[in-house]
Parts: C-alpha cells; structure tokens; sequence
C-alpha cells in the first residue's frame, strides 16, 4: 500500500528561528519511532524524506509529538527586516546621505571638510568627491554615493543636484507609503513622472550656439558651473581657460571633445590668479644636467622608452673580473656602447632626448659633452602627450632610431619656481596643437586639488555643449518648471499613480528650495513667488535669485545648464528611487545589522 505525502511549510516561533515541515497523512510514534503500515511503505517513506532533505539545508529533528522540523544553521545570528519596516530603514539611510549634501548646494552652498584616515584634509563641495571620502556601511547608502559617481562619470556635473533630487524623491515616497500605497505603484508612477518631466525639458529647452569666433556664450555658462566652487574669486579667467583648452581640442565635425589631450597639471606657490593655459605639454621634470642650456628652440625630440645603459644578458649571469686589463676591457666596452648609443640619436637630427628610464652620471656627462641636452624618469601617460603633442613616435631600441620618428616643437625651456628650486619643463609651440595644459597655481595642495576638480566640472559642461547645444535655465527654473508641468499631467490621469505624480513634483522643488536656504533667503516664501510668477507670465526661466543681483530671470543672469545635465540627473533620481522601493526584505549577519 502507497501513502501519498503533501509538503507543508511552516515558520516556527521558537528560539532558534528554525522552519518545520509538517507531513501530512503520516503519524509517528513517539516511543518506536515507526510509520504505521506495511514494511515496503516504511522502506519509501524513509526514501523520501532522504530526497526531501537533499533539497533543505539543516538537520531533521522530531518534536513530542513525532513532527519532524529542520533545524537551519546559524539563524540565530543573522537579523532580518521585512516590509514596510525595510522600505523605512532603507529610506532613512539614503535620506541621511541627501541631507549632508543639502547645504552644498548651489553658488552659497557651504564646503565640507574630509579627514583621511592618515590626517589628509579635503575642503571641497563637490559632491561625487565628498560622497567618496565619506565612509558609508549601509547598502542602501552606498548607492547613493554611486548614484552621484554615475552622474560624474557621465556629465561630470550636477552631483550634488541628482542626490537631493533622490532624497527629496524618497521623502515623499515615505508619505504614500503612510498613507497604505503600494511601493510598485508608487516606483511606476515616479518613473513615468519623470519620462513627463523630460519631454517638458526638451518643450523649454533653448538652442545654444557654439560659435569659436564667438566664445561668450561658453564662457558664461562654464561660469555657472565654477560659481559655486573656491575658484569664483578668478570666475572669469577659470572659465576662458576651460573653454579655449575644450575648443583647441574639439573634433566639430565629429562633436567630440577627446579629454586625454587636456592634462591638467599643479604646482604649489604663487596665486590662484597665476593659473594658465600652455599650448602644449607641460612636464614636472628638468634637464638632466645642470649645465645643459635651460631655453631650447626649434627643438627635433628623440623619445626613448629605452636606458642609456649596456644591455644585460636576460638570463641570470655572472661577470668574474680577474686582472687590471679586464676591468679596462670592461670600462671601454660601457663607454663604446654610451658613444654609440649618443651617436645613433645625433645622427638621426635630435637636439633633444626624452627618456622614459634613468641613467647614471657618466651617460649624463656623456650626454653634456656630446651637447644632447636629456630629460630622465619622464612617465608613461607623459611620454604618451609628448609623442601626441609633438607629431614623434614612442622609440623602444636605439637601433630604430630615426629621423622620421622624431618630434618636433618650437620652444622648450625650463621654469623655475619661487626660492625653493622646483623646476618644471615646458614644450610648446608643437606639431599638433591640440594638446594642451592646464597648470594650476595655488597657496597649497588642497587648493590645487580642488581647483583641479572645479576645472574639471568647467571642462565637462562645455564638452556636454559641443556635444549637444540645448540648454536650460539654472536657479531652479528648471525645477519649478518641470513641477508645475508634472502637477498639471497629474490632474489628467484617473489612477492612483496620479499622487505618485504629484510627490514627484513636490519633490522637483526641493532643489529650488535648498538653493533659496543656502543663500540665506526665505526658502517657501521665494519658491511660492517664483512658482506663481512662472505660471502668470508663462516664462521658465525664473528662477530663484541666488546672488542677489534683483532679478529672477536667469536668462538675464547667464545662468546656464546643459538639457543632458538636467535630464540626466531626473532619469538616474528616479531608477535609483524605483530600485530602493522593490527591495521589501533584507537578511544579513547581525554583528553587521543597523
């Protein structure tokens, strides 16, 4: 006789948090321990709860009552969270991070300063840098920080923006799901929120031209971008300098702008004021000799990636030298292969020599005395823009030397800095003229290094331009915008998703109200102005008035940012924002549970 089993599974409360599985149609005795019926049906019941527990992992235990329960391992140490509580907990983390970057934003937001773990100090309000020094252990924290390093990666600008547009957005989420909405309704209503925020982005959206007769445009908006950081005290000249070294690369017929043909290069002393724009390669090195003429001009360059040394056999060897004669021997034979090895880069046209590797001082006296002015220990990504810069090609043996395989620049001559001898060479005037450097001056590294970052920003706006060259108007007009067009797509939809809609809009109008906050004006009173006046006079481009300069229209203001930066931000808010919503259950170790 056959016994047919039903499986049902049922969650215990009992200390060890264990799952029990209750077998249907069969009894056990508690003292025997044997299934009632026939011998063949023991021997098949046996066999399946063998393939039963083959699936489950645990052991198989037996209550009084002969019920078998499986016992998982380590339950007791891991704590879990489910449903509406996990929602709340992952909304509190992403908020937090939102609200340290609340008062960064805009042209009055506040720098925060990052300490290392070794004492380095980072002042800066660039929020893709702050989130990245920040140590973060939620998860739901860390895809807040990624979410501002896609934005980074992608515009290179808005960082700050895209997180307090997602905080704002989980906000208002929080209080839909008070009110008994379902989180995929409200992640399904956010995300086509945000499809209706960008067809009205492209609707008030303004072509912009890019004209390299005409720079004034770029240069403005590229000061949108460097308000808000430490270099606004040289505003002006930072943004000419970003935007002359994007236009002397750009490809117009292709709309590209290749960033590996702008390097931007520091040095501490001097003035933020003394930053410069250098046609050509600017390299932290000198010439190898003290001796060797500081100023070259019409300069043929020879770019070595090979020693000036003896070559070495490449299996381990042993040289014994046993007399007087040998070492002469030996000492001759090093000085032959210097002289050939100069020789052979002389003969080929070049007046100078680049080296990737060292070498010792008798090839530098060689050198000297051969007049082969030489520069040592030059990098790899170095070596890599002088060769692009001067039109050379990367030489790896001595043998292969030529003269078509040189570089050729006007002038390269070596900078001195202040009374502590630092010294820097500097190639210019060079076959390719696109390649280009930023060098950087400043008080000390931090500022360097923030002033590298905000020229970096500066840089990236005006390439998003080349690329595509419709803009919107910044001070939050986009916001307040997008939020009265959503509020009024909301009035239209019949379903539920209708206050998905208008939380996306409630949320839109937190950047307009931080920037208000940051610059010490009445955030509700500023915003409802604002709000009321776009909607009368049908103009998207007021804005709130950061600067205090008397007006809100920030097409007056030049107040300038790109449609791809907007959108960009608004689509990665929202899916970052859908994704948190759909996460209703977390397990993890409890050591490690917040």
């Amino acid at each position: 006789m056959s016994h047919r089993r039903t499986l049902d599974t049922i969650v215990r409360g009992v200390s060890l948090s264990v799952f029990c599985l209750r077998v249907l149609g069969c009894r056990r005795q508690a003292a025997g321990g044997h299934y009632d019926g026939a011998v063949s049906s023991d021997r098949t019941n046996r066999n399946v709860d063998n393939g039963i527990m083959s699936f489950i992992p645990g052991s198989l235990g037996f209550d009084e009552f002969g019920t078998p329960f499986i016992i998982i391992k380590d339950q007791h140490k891991q704590r879990r969270l489910t449903g509406i509580d996990a929602l709340k907990s992952h909304i509190m983390a992403a908020r937090s991070i939102a609200k340290t970057l609340y008062t960064s934003l805009g042209p009055k937001g506040l720098d925060k300063m990052m300490v290392s773990s070794d004492g380095e100090v980072t002042v800066t309000n660039d929020g893709a840098t702050i989130l990245n020094m920040m140590d973060v252990d939620h998860e739901i924290a860390k895809l807040m920080v990624q979410l501002s390093q896609s934005q980074d990666n992608e515009i290179g600008d808005g960082t700050t923006g895209v997180v307090v547009i997602a905080g704002a957005l989980l906000e208002q989420a929080e209080h839909l799901l008070d009110q008994g909405i379902h989180p995929i309704r409200i992640a399904d209503g956010f995300e086509l929120a945000a499809q209706s925020a960008c067809k009205h982005l492209d609707s008030i959206a303004d072509s912009f031209p890019v004209d390299i007769n005409n720079l004034e445009p770029l240069i403005k908006t590229a000061m949108t971008t460097l308000g808000s950081k430490i270099v606004n005290k040289c505003h002006r000249q930072m943004a000419e300098i970003a935007v002359n070294a994007v236009i002397s690369v750009a490809d117009f017929d292709k709309r590209d702008v290749n960033f590996e043909l702008i390097k931007v290069q520091g040095k501490e002393g001097g003035r933020l004021e003394d930053t410069m724009l250098v046609k050509g390669v600017v390299v932290d090195k000198d010439f190898s000799h003290p001796q060797m003429p500081k100023e070259l001009k019409n300069v043929h360059l020879a770019i070595l990636t090979c020693p000036f040394e003896p070559p070495k056999p490449k299996t381990k060897h042993k040289l014994d030298v046993a007399s007087v004669e040998d070492y002469r021997a030996l000492r001759k034979y090093e000085q032959d292969t210097f002289n050939d090895m100069v020789k052979k880069v002389k003969d080929a046209g070049a007046t100078l020599a680049i080296c990737q590797w060292g070498f010792d001082d008798e090839a530098n006296h060689l050198l000297l005395k051969h007049e082969l002015p030489a520069v040592r220990w030059v990098g790899g990504p170095e070596i890599e823009l002088i060769a692009i810069a001067t039109g050379g090609r990367i030489i790896p043996r001595f043998e292969e030397v030529s003269k078509e395989k040189l570089g050729y620049a006007g002038k390269v001559s070596e900078l001195s800095f202040g009374t502590t001898k630092d010294k820097m060479l500097v190639i210019e005037e060079c076959k390719n003229s696109r390649a280009v450097t930023i060098f950087i001056r400043g008080g000390n590294k931090m500022i360097i290094e923030e002033a590298k970052r905000s020229i970096h920003d500066a840089l990236c706006v005006v390439r998003n331009l080349v690329q595509d060259n419709r803009i919107v108007y910044g001070g939050g007009a986009a916001e307040i915008s997008c939020g009265i067009a959503v509020s009024t797509e909301a009035d239209k939809i019949s379903s539920i998703e209708q206050y998905a809609y208008r939380a996306f809009a409630d949320a839109l109008e937190s950047v307009p109200l931080a920037l208000a906050e940051n610059s010490g004006l009445s955030p509700i009173d500023t915003l409802t102005q604002v709000r009321a006046r776009q909607i009368k006079e049908n103009n998207p481009a007021l804005g709130i008035d950061c600067m205090l300069v008397g007006t809100n229209d920030m097409k007056e203001q030049n107040v300038i940012e790109t449609l791809h930066s907007k959108k960009q931000q608004i689509i990665l808010a929202a899916q970052l924002v859908k994704m948190i919503l759909k996460i209703d259950d977390v397990r993890v170790p409890g050591e490690n549970f917040e």
